[in-house]
């Protein structure tokens, strides 16, 4: 009997947890370790922070559905990994102390740290900034989202600023969603003339997104999505700032540095920002008690995989081939991980580095489908080599395709939503031999009513998908 340890139910470890669960659940010891004992739908967190969905609505139990799947659930925070001896030692939730989890087969799936201590400031508990990273953090941004709210009402004019939050964060497609969020709920409540909104970004430019951006053709025409943000901030009367990095946050200030080395700050009467996100940071020890997380792990806590690294950004732009494929590490192939826990080879976007030192650069972005794509593959390897010793499946970022959908607005009658599908994620040059490295024709980016319809029906078919029930594996990740 083999034992499967997963670690963390986000995107890529529910996904897993239910393939695993489905194939070897009845003959064999499968454990999913997680700190909360409920899964947590993240991209509706967006609705959450603006008070237009009950943060219930996004959440489900997780022993229920792993009891229908034969699946083990510790509810712990795993500390520390024996790679010799094949074991995660977990602080238990419960205070019943520390636990040994064994495994054959590991998967690291814990989705991101939230570094808010990477900028100073920066943070709901901490610091002077909102976050909707997670659900306790989203029900607070819409606490202070509305006290600013009220302030409006009693005539004072407001300045919300959302963006990012570090030099080196990721997620600005939540961030997006967010303050196209606000605009509509401040104009359905008559206020948008009291509210200045400002989007400031890490991104080399609008509409970046740390994927290097997008082009469209329509009707034989390029489109970028430089282009397509800016019509819709044009349109929102939503001032923009990119090419800054946070470095620090007082209250009602942000002091950022620019591309050009340039020091400037930003005022704030509320602020959303997006931290930077870190691997899970776990420590790993050999057979003889060495710490070797060095060997295991990249400085930010990521898990080394079969990618290839230490490659110069141009290079890599050159070679999708450096992306991994299976996930595994090279050093202890019985270690997978999924979603954002994985090291990527290097940025997607072309980095930058200021005059002063400073990495400006938006990480490569690892959430939502993409987690979910790359939970279904490692654990269908990982059921590979239980039933027949040998990996058959296998994605690259640069072969995978991902869909987005920011929501502007809720409403199934008024609202609207930008649809962005990409394809591949990361370019591919040489099987798209274009500017782009992209497949143009299934590349796209559409705006409408039709697209807020969709997000909803997304919200409720993967909230029926990863909790197992009938015919969940016919939902694509």
């Amino acid at each position: 009997m083999a034992k499967v340890v997963v670690i963390g139910a986000g995107f890529a470890g529910q996904t897993a947890a239910l393939y695993l669960g489905s194939a070897l659940g009845k003959q064999h010891d499968i454990t999913v370790i997680n700190k909360y004992d409920v899964f947590g739908y993240t991209p509706s967190w967006v609705w959450v922070g603006v008070g237009q969905m009950n943060p219930e609505k996004t959440t489900f139990k997780l022993k229920p559905v792993y009891d229908k799947f034969h699946i083990n659930f510790l509810q712990g925070t795993a500390t520390a990994i024996y790679t010799d001896d094949q074991y995660v030692l977990v602080e238990r939730s419960d205070g019943g102390g520390e636990e040994k989890a064994a495994y054959d087969y590991l998967l690291i799936a814990t989705g991101a740290k939230l570094n808010f201590a990477g900028t100073p400031g920066l943070g709901p508990r901490d610091g002077y900034t909102s976050s909707i990273c997670s659900l306790p953090h989203a029900i607070d941004t819409r606490d202070r989202l509305f006290e600013t709210i009220a302030r409006m009402e009693k005539g004072e004019r407001q300045k919300i600023v959302v963006g990012t939050g570090h030099p080196d964060a990721t997620c600005q497609g939540a961030a997006f969603e967010y303050i196209t969020n606000i605009h509509k709920l401040l104009e359905k409540r008559g206020l948008r003339d009291k509210a200045d909104l400002l989007w400031l970004s890490n991104e080399r430019a609008l509409g970046d997104f740390g994927v290097r951006g997008l082009h469209i053709k329509k009707k034989g025409q390029v489109m970028t999505s430089d282009n397509f943000i800016r019509s819709v901030f044009d349109l929102y009367d939503i001032d923009w700032q990119v090419q800054k990095g946070v470095r620090e946050v007082e209250p009602g200030k942000i002091y950022w540095e620019d591309y050009e080395g340039a020091e400037g700050e930003t005022d704030f009467d509320f602020t959303m920002l997006i931290p930077q996100f870190l691997g899970p940071g776990f420590t790993y020890y050999d057979k003889d008690g060495n710490d070797i997380t060095s060997k295991m792990a990249n400085k930010g806590g990521f898990v080394l995989v079969d990618a290839i690294y230490g490659l110069d950004w141009d290079t890599l732009a050159e070679t999708p081939e450096a992306w991994p494929a299976v996930y595994q590490n090279r050093t202890y192939k019985n270690i997978f991980a999924a979603g954002i826990a994985f090291a990527p080879p290097g940025s997607i976007s072309r980095p930058h580095v200021n005059p002063n030192g400073l990495s400006i650069t938006a990480a490569p972005p690892r959430t939502g489908m993409i987690s979910g794509i790359i939970g279904r593959i490692t654990a269908l390897n990982i059921i590979d080599l239980i039933k027949r010793g040998r990996m058959t499946h296998a994605e690259r970022m640069s072969e995978m395709a991902a869909a987005c959908i920011a929501s502007m607005g809720d409403s199934l009658w008024d609202g609207s939503a930008a649809t962005i599908v990409i394809y591949p994620v990361v370019p591919d040059p040489r099987t798209y031999p274009n500017e782009q490295g992209r497949d143009m024709f299934v590349t796209d980016m559409e705006m409408g009513l039709a697209g807020a319809w969709m997000k909803r029906m997304i919200h409720s078919t993967f909230m029926h998908k990863l909790q197992g029930r009938i015919g969940w594996k016919f939902v694509p990740e």
